[in-house]
C-alpha cells in the first residue's frame, strides 16, 4: 500500500497497543515504524527487473522483522528509557512492523512474508492506494490529537473499521470469482489462469483477466451490474523466442505466475505483466530483448507505460456504477473498434 496509508496504519496500530500510556510522540513513532519495511526501494539490485522482483523481499518478512523488533525495543529502552515495559514496548513496535506487509499481502504486487522462502503472499483484494481503508485511519488520528485520554479508544475503533473494509474486499473478490467461474464453465476456458483485481480506488469494479492459449481475455465486473455476465477483450499474449535464455525473462514469469505478455515493438521484444494496470496502460514494462541479426537477450530496460487519460476517469466511475457499455479498455463499446467475446458462447 502506499506510504501514507502504511504510516496510518502504523499510528494506529501503536496507538492502540500502548492503551492509556499512548501520546501524540507514539502515534508518530509508530507512523514512523509503519513505513520502516519500504525503505529497501532505496537499494538498487543492479537492474529494474531485480528491482521490482526484490521490492517487499527480505524487509518485509516475519522471519526478519520479527527478530528485528526485538532489537529495536532493546535499543529504544536503553537509549531512551520509556513507560513501557519491555514486553509492552516489544509488542507495540513488532505491530506496527509486521502489519506493513501483512496489509501488502492484500494487493496484487505481493509480499515476501516468509523471505528467505521464496513463496510470494497475494490476496489481491486491495488496489494500493484505496480511500475508503485509509481515511477512517487517518480520522481516527486526527480525533486522537483532540481527545487525547480516548487515544487508545479511537485507534482500536479505526482498526476495527479498516480490518472490516479488508473483510469485505476479500467477500467481494470471491463475488467475482464466482461470477467468472460459473461464466468459464463448459468453455475452452474453463480451468484455465485467472486473475481477479480491484481497478484504482475502491472495491466495487473489479478487473478480470483469463490467460488463453495464445491470447488472454480482460473484462469488468461490478458489484452494482444488473447483468452479472462479463464482456471480455480478446487481446494477444504475444511469445518469447523458445531458443533464447534470459534470466531476466524467467524472474518475472515466476514474479508474476505466467500473467506476462510479449510485444515487438520495433527490434526489441517488451514483456508487460498483466496483474497491474488497466487495457493499454500495464504499469511494468521491460524491454528484455533486441534484434539485430538474430534476437539477443539485453540487460532489462525500463519501458514507459502510456499514461491514463483524464478523459477515461467519469468511464472508469460509469463502469463501477454498473454502465456495461464501456469495456475493459474503459471505452464506450460504441466508440470502440475492438468487439467484446461472449466467452459463454464459446
Amino acid at each position: 500500500m502506499d506510504s501514507v496509508t502504511q504510516a496510518a496504519l502504523g499510528a494506529a496500530v501503536a496507538g492502540a497497543v500502548a492503551g492509556r500510556k499512548c501520546t501524540p510522540k507514539v502515534l508518530l513513532a509508530g507512523a514512523a515504524l509503519g513505513t520502516l519495511p519500504d525503505l529497501d526501494v532505496l537499494i538498487s539490485y543492479g537492474d529494474p527487473v531485480s528491482d521490482m522482483v526484490k521490492h517487499r523481499g527480505f524487509s518485509h518478512s516475519l522471519f526478519v522483522l520479527i527478530p528485528f523488533s526485538f532489537l529495536l525495543s532493546w535499543l529504544w529502552q536503553k537509549w531512551q528509557p520509556t513507560r513501557f515495559s519491555f514486553i509492552r514496548l516489544w509488542l507495540l513496535v513488532a505491530a506496527c512492523l509486521v502489519t506493513h506487509p501483512l496489509l501488502d499481502s492484500f494487493t496484487a504486487y505481493g509480499t515476501q512474508l516468509f523471505w528467505p522462502i521464496n513463496v510470494p503472499i497475494a490476496i489481491p483484494s486491495l488496489f494500493i492506494i484505496d480511500p475508503l481503508y485509509t481515511i477512517p485511519l487517518l480520522l481516527v488520528l486526527l480525533a486522537s490529537l483532540l481527545w487525547r485520554d480516548r487515544i487508545a479508544k479511537l485507534c482500536t475503533a479505526g482498526l476495527a473499521v479498516s480490518t472490516l473494509y479488508i473483510v469485505w474486499s476479500v467477500s467481494a473478490m470471491n463475488v467475482i470469482d464466482s461470477r467468472v467461474e460459473q461464466q468459464l464453465a463448459g468453455t475452452p476456458l474453463a480451468g484455465q489462469p485467472v486473475f481477479i483485481t480491484p481497478t484504482p480506488f475502491n472495491t466495487v469494479l473489479w478487473r478480470v483477466v483469463v490467460k488463453g492459449e495464445g491470447h488472454y481475455f480482460e473484462g469488468l465486473s461490478s458489484i452494482l451490474d444488473g447483468n452479472t455476465e462479463i464482456d471480455f477483450l480478446q487481446k494477444p499474449l504475444g511469445a518469447w523466442p523458445g531458443q533464447l535464455d534470459s534470466e531476466y525473462q524467467q524472474m518475472l514469469e515466476r514474479f508474476a505466475g505466467g500473467f506476462i505478455k510479449y510485444e515487438q515493438r520495433q527490434s526489441q521484444i517488451v514483456a508487460s505483466d498483466l496483474r497491474m494496470g488497466m487495457g493499454e496502460q500495464l504499469a511494468f514494462q521491460f524491454a528484455l530483448a533486441e534484434n539485430t541479426s538474430d534476437w539477443t537477450s539485453i540487460e532489462p530496460i525500463r519501458v514507459e507505460s502510456p499514461r491514463g487519460r483524464l478523459a477515461q476517469i467519469p468511464n472508469l466511475w460509469l463502469r463501477l456504477l454498473g454502465n456495461q457499455d464501456i469495456d475493459a479498455n474503459l471505452c464506450h463499446v460504441s466508440e470502440c473498434p475492438q468487439p467484446s467475446v461472449p466467452l459463454a458462447s464459446r
